[in-house]
Formats: structure tokens, sequence, C-alpha cells
């Protein structure tokens, strides 16, 4: 196997690790610092940390994304393959990035493996990613949605005889613990996502079996990109999400990132389910704000993030198969 083609694939992916920190670092932080709890170069710092801390708390989604969604291709077309899903990846991620979309990486990535597999005649395991990716897709915002709606609701009922100031005082506190919690776990969702991705080079190339554990310098080099990547920050992104949906408080902040950080653990370690962070804190911010009124919530903003969640996978897809047609015609 080519040496040189692993070492571009596996450079390309850590790029796209990259580009998921600065694209979804809004998902952690930007309920914090729109609220004031914290600053925003304080608040990237803590979710780079806690992304690097919870990059190492699972291997579940990892083993997923490497053996679960598609065929692991083989020879210098397979690497092909692999090269061109993190192009389309990585294609939409900075579209949207560019345009303030708050996107799924994860389904950037998920519709650019089965785009370039597709191209490449590699086999799709459907039943795969209708059950770790486009069932978790639908059902995952139905759960932020509902569970938002019923943290708030619970919130404003312990607290309905507390003086307003001093409880947003205390909230503003408590989001510290609830935004490192909603890093820890995009840190343990997302940078699983790319380890798969390098474990497939691997063993393409024979470096590694199929099914051997992850290596310990492929969970270090995904854990510090996203890192990196996240302090680099998202502002189009968090601006769209702090303030564009509804104008959030810190009792709102908190129950936001508490649900949304409680769903990411929840379906990392019970269902090995790799789903979007973007989606989980989106629909938790909109149930916590609908807690108000229902028009509380800016829900023209809202339609627009929706629709962005469904062109995402066919997007990404179609970019990823271009991108194999030209490596095909060009290396291959």
């Amino acid at each position: 196997m080519d040496t040189f083609a692993l070492v571009v694939t596996i450079a390309v992916a850590l790029f796209f690790t990259y580009t998921n920190g600065f694209h979804d670092s809004a998902n952690a932080i930007a309920t914090s610092v729109s609220t004031r709890a914290l600053t925003p170069r304080a608040a990237l710092a803590m979710a780079a940390v806690m992304n690097l801390a919870g990059a190492f708390l699972g291997s579940g989604v990892a083993k997923t994304v490497s053996e679960g969604l598609i065929q692991t291709p083989a020879g210098s077309k397979g690497m092909g393959i692999l090269f061109a899903a993190l192009v389309g990846a990585i294609v939409w991620n900075l579209v949207t990035w560019y345009f303030g979309l708050p996107s799924s990486s994860s389904h950037a990535l998920f519709g650019g493996m089965v785009g370039a597999a597709l191209a490449g005649g590699t086999t799709v395991y459907w039943s795969g990613v209708l059950e770790k990716v486009v069932i978790p897709m639908f059902i995952s915002p139905v759960v932020g949605l509902l569970a938002g709606y019923l943290v708030m609701t619970a919130i404003l009922w312990i607290f309905r005889k507390a003086n307003p100031h001093k409880a947003k005082r205390g909230f503003r506190i408590a989001q510290t613990v609830s935004a490192a919690g909603m890093a820890l776990g995009h840190g343990l969702q997302d940078a699983q996502k790319t380890m798969g991705i390098v474990v497939m080079a691997l063993v393409i190339a024979d470096v590694e079996d199929y099914g051997d554990p992850i290596p310990v310098w492929v969970k270090i080099a995904c854990a510090v990109m996203l890192s990196l990547g996240t302090y680099a920050g998202g502002w189009r992104i968090m601006r769209t999400l702090g303030r564009k949906i509804i104008e959030l408080d810190p009792p709102q902040g908190f129950a936001a990132e508490t649900t949304g950080a409680s769903i990411m653990f929840t379906t990392a370690f019970l269902f090995k389910a790799p789903i979007s962070t973007t989606h989980v804190i989106t629909s938790a911010i909109m149930g916590v704000g609908a807690t108000k009124r229902v028009n509380a919530v800016r829900w023209g903003v809202a339609k627009n993030i929706i629709l962005g969640w469904f062109i995402t996978m066919p997007a990404a897809a179609t970019v990823a198969a271009a991108a194999f047609g030209i490596v095909n015609l060009a290396f291959l």
C-alpha cells in the first residue's frame, strides 16, 4: 500500500477534525457566552480542554463509524474512497460555517462516506446507516426539544419562589459546569468519529487488523486536533445558536446545556450511536425557549437550521462522489 496515500488520508482526516472543532465549538459554549456566564476566550479554552478529555472516555462511537456504516474498502481504491468522503465532509463544513448555519459535522462525514462508497462501488451497510444515523437524526432533536422543555419547566417550578437576581447569578455559575459537560460530550462523540476513519485507513494499509483496538496515537492526534479547532472558535455559528434562535438567560442556558450533555453521554455509552451534537443542542435551546412562550423562539431561523439538517447528508454525499470521480480519473 502506498504510504504516501495513507499519510495524506490521515492528514485530511485530522484537518476534518480541526474543521469539526471550530464548526462545532458553538455547540458547547454559545449559550454560556450569550448569557455572559463565561467570556468567549475562557469558554473556548475550557471547551478545548474538555474536548481533549472527552475523546478518551470511550470507543463505541469510533467502532460504529469504522465497522458499521460501510464495508472497509481495499487497496488504493479504498484509500481514494476515504479521501473523497473526507473532502465531501470538509467542503460542507466550510460552506455551512461561512453562512453561519449550525449543520452537523457528523452527518457531513456520514454523507461523505456513503457518497464516496457508492461512487467507488463499496458496500454500504444500509441497516447500520438507518439504525445508527438516520433514526437518531430524527429522534435526537425530538428528544432534545421535549427534554429541554421538561428540564426548564422543572427549573421554573423548583425556583418559582427564589429571588430572580440571585437565581440568575447562581445559574450563571452553574453554567460553567453544564458547558463543561457539553464540551466533554462533544469530545466523546466527535473525536471518535475521526478515529473511526483513521482506523479504516490503517486497516486498508495493512498497518492494523480489522477489529483491533484504536492505537493511542490515533486517540491523541484526533483529540488534539479537535481541541485546536475548538479553540479557534466558530463565531458565525455561535451568534446563530446564542442569539438568533432565542435570547437566553442563565437558567435557560443551564437547562439547554444540561439536556444536550445528558443526551450525548446516554447515546454514546448505551447505544454507541454517533449523534449530532448540533442537532441536540439546537433542539434543546428551542425546547427551553418554548417554556417562555411558543413565539419566543424565532421559528423562521429554526426552520432554516432544520432545512440544513436534511440537506447535509445528500449534499456531502454528492461532493464526496464528485471528489472520488476526480481522484479515480487522476490517480487510480
